[in-house]
This record gives structure tokens, C-alpha cells and sequence, in this order.
């Protein structure tokens, strides 16, 4: 996953991450390869409806969180699936921008 990499790293040095994921699971919200920014964010300003790039069990994936605690979240994808809860410290960015097609 070249783009998890590329994004990591700039985010890390605090700058936003211009990638295009592949994949389906987030079908109408972003593309497979469609180009997206992801950002970074303080995790307790993350709200249900938001898009969020996260480490989720041995990897990292961007996904929708359907609702929101103090310490966690609860995220899912598009089309359905819930994936289940993730501590907030877990979110390493947000997406702030989707490009159009």
C-alpha cells in the first residue's frame, strides 16, 4: 500500500497527504484511485460523518465514523459494514478534500 506510506510520512511532518487510495468500500463517498487530501486532526474534534485515515488492527484504512464517544469511535464503510470501535487515539488523520473525477 504505497499511498498508506506516502501519507504517513507526510503527515508526520505535519503536512498534508495528496493520495489516491484504491478500493471500493467507500463507493460514493471516494472512488477507487480517486484523488483525495488527507489531513491532520485532533481526534476529539471528530464527528460522525466524517472520513477518517486510522489505524485498524495491523494496518490502516480510511473509513466513515458512524457515531462518537469521548475516547473512541465507531467506524464503518459505505456500504454498510460496521467495522467496530477504535479508540480515538487510533485516528492519524481526516479527509478534507475529495477531487472531482
Amino acid at each position: 500500500m504505497g499511498w498508506v506510506k506516502v501519507a504517513l510520512a507526510a503527515l508526520q511532518n505535519g503536512e498534508r497527504a495528496l493520495v489516491q487510495p484504491r478500493g471500493g468500500s467507500m463507493r460514493g463517498r471516494i472512488e477507487d484511485s480517486q484523488k483525495i487530501e488527507i489531513s491532520t486532526v485532533t481526534p476529539e474534534d471528530v464527528v460522525p460523518g466524517d472520513v477518517v485515515f486510522i489505524e485498524w488492527k495491523s494496518g490502516y484504512i480510511l473509513h466513515l465514523v458512524l457515531e462518537a464517544e469521548p475516547e473512541r469511535v465507531l467506524i464503518g464503510n459505505t456500504l454498510g459494514k460496521v467495522n467496530g470501535w477504535a479508540p480515538r487515539k487510533s485516528i492519524v488523520g481526516i479527509v478534507s478534500k475529495v477531487f472531482p473525477l
